[in-house]
């Protein structure tokens, strides 16, 4: 492991939130495909399926807030490392952050840095600030990517030993390479 398990997870759950946005370029470089954020429904069921605990809202205004943190966590993930902890720095600061161990649900101990009684998105963007900085402490910024698929930006987190992940999980983009380069191949001897 080369990072805590709650860093892990926390890195993992904001790859999941930013790819909630549309991933898919067009040869014109225009960002499509569906956005799966857009609703209260939608929110509802990313919360559960990340299983972030504490207290909501259930209004569109969270909707909004949480896609406001998706978009700057995506300008975390893709910045330098200066202005990445620059970034990170801010979005600690603006939610007056304190760092606690906790101990919840199946969770054992793990930091929060937000009370549980503060705003989803808030939430959600310290939790990804916290293992962030363990990320930029390690050196380990590299291992924050976007897709290698020329028609996907999605985000990946590289959690592999030799640092060699270099697709995405929101779509078959890995498998669509390798079927690509395999025909590349098989024409070639032809």
């Amino acid at each position: 492991m080369l990072f805590t398990n709650d860093t892990e997870v926390a890195l993992l759950s904001a790859v999941n939130l930013i790819n909630t946005a549309p991933v898919d370029v067009l040869t014109d470089g225009t960002i499509v495909g569906p956005d799966t954020l857009e609703t209260l429904a939608d929110l509802d069921r990313f919360v559960a399926a990340e299983q972030f605990s504490g207290s909501r809202e259930h209004t569109a205004a969270e909707v909004a807030a949480v896609r406001e943190v998706r978009q700057e966590l995506r300008s975390i993930f893709t910045a330098d490392e200066t202005t990445a902890a620059s970034m990170i720095n801010d979005l600690l600061a603006r939610a007056h952050a304190m760092p606690q161990l906790v101990r919840h649900d199946q969770w054992d101990w793990h930091l929060h840095a937000t009370a549980p009684a503060a705003p989803l998105a808030q939430r959600m963007g310290v939790e990804a600030a916290m293992a962030l900085v363990d990320v930029i402490r390690g050196k380990e910024l590299e291992r924050l990517k976007v897709c290698a698929a020329p028609d996907c930006c999605a985000v990946v987190i590289d959690l592999s030993k030799n640092r060699s992940r270099r697709y995405c999980d929101t779509g078959n983009c890995g498998n669509r390479a390798h079927v690509a380069a395999y025909r590349r191949r098989k024409s070639a001897l032809k």
